[in-house]
């Protein structure tokens, strides 16, 4: 079964060694860390996606990181965007490699490189908000689309009545035939978008922009 822990802990040398042996030693099977952000603190911000047997139940991989030195948990739950994280420059590899369509590649891309429940990209047509992609997982637009067509950056979102258990983020972009866009990622429940996370989403959203072919 796989989870998806992201742990915050000492940037250090050693500290990811004692981590992955803590894990271990509580039972998970690792499959990738993947560093999210660097702290001015001194703290790195870290992703891993493990399996865990039936028998082993989530907290205890909690208990054995809060066993080690200055390590937090910050948000553990089931990983079902896939089997593997992918990484941004896969992402942008294969959205590329299909240029005709590349902002709808990318948001079928998005929940696995930022491990989202769902993504979407919503745009103006005939002067209303209408979905122009979106994965399988994605809600009903809510009356707030209409709000995010006006944001000129990439920010987390104010929760809707709607989905006021999801979090929300969103970037800005324009393609090469001046269509413009907004794309929007949800997780339910959380974690929070971290700052790193909203910038390298709307870098990703305007590299999508510049290659669209169509």
């Amino acid at each position: 079964m796989a989870f998806l822990l992201r742990v915050a802990l000492p940037d250090v040398p050693g500290s990811l060694g004692a981590l992955a042996t803590a894990l271990g030693g509580a039972g998970a099977d690792i499959e990738a860390i993947e560093i999210i952000e660097h702290r001015a603190d001194g703290v790195v911000v870290d992703d891993v996606l493990l399996d865990l047997p039936p028998r082993v139940m989530p907290d205890a991989l909690v208990t054995a990181c809060h066993e080690l030195p200055g390590v937090e948990v910050q948000w553990i739950s089931r990983y079902t965007a896939g089997a593997n994280l992918s990484m941004d420059l896969e992402a942008v590899e294969r959205f590329t490699n299909e240029a005709t369509r590349a902002v709808e590649a990318m948001v079928d891309l998005l929940p696995s490189t930022f491990r989202t429940d769902w993504a979407m990209a919503v745009e103006f047509i005939e002067g209303r908000v209408a979905v122009r992609a979106a994965t399988p997982s994605s809600p009903d637009l809510v009356p707030a689309a209409e709000r995010w067509m006006q944001i000129a950056d990439a920010q987390p979102l104010d929760p809707t009545s709607e989905w006021d258990s999801t979090v929300l983020a969103a970037a800005p972009g324009r393609d090469r035939f001046d269509r413009t866009f907004v794309v929007v990622v949800g997780r339910h429940g959380g974690p929070e978008f971290l700052t790193s996370e909203v910038a390298r989403l709307g870098h990703m959203v305007s590299l999508a922009a510049s290659v669209q072919l169509g």
